[in-house]
């Protein structure tokens, strides 16, 4: 997994372009509990952290920026919005 996402994340040049990406290999990008985390675009089950694979939210928002996100009513969670 990591050698597939990698390569995703490292080569990103906007959230946008992040996001868009993901979705063309069948994955999304979304935030649980204070993490960023990839997750399966077709069931919305969480593959792994950002952090997990080697690349951090912190290092992403450094390179990118901060991204924008809109939280769920639950709070715990929120999706990128472009």
């Amino acid at each position: 997994m990591r050698s597939f996402l990698c390569p995703i994340l490292d080569q990103a040049r906007d959230w946008k372009n992040l996001r868009a990406t993901l979705v063309k290999r069948g994955y999304g990008l979304a935030f649980r509990e204070g993490h960023m985390v990839i997750v399966e675009a077709d069931t919305d089950r969480v593959i792994c952290t950002g952090q997990h694979i080697g690349t951090p939210l912190r290092s992403l928002v450094q390179r990118l920026g901060r991204p924008s996100v809109v939280v769920h009513r639950n709070g715990l969670s929120g999706e990128l919005i472009d």
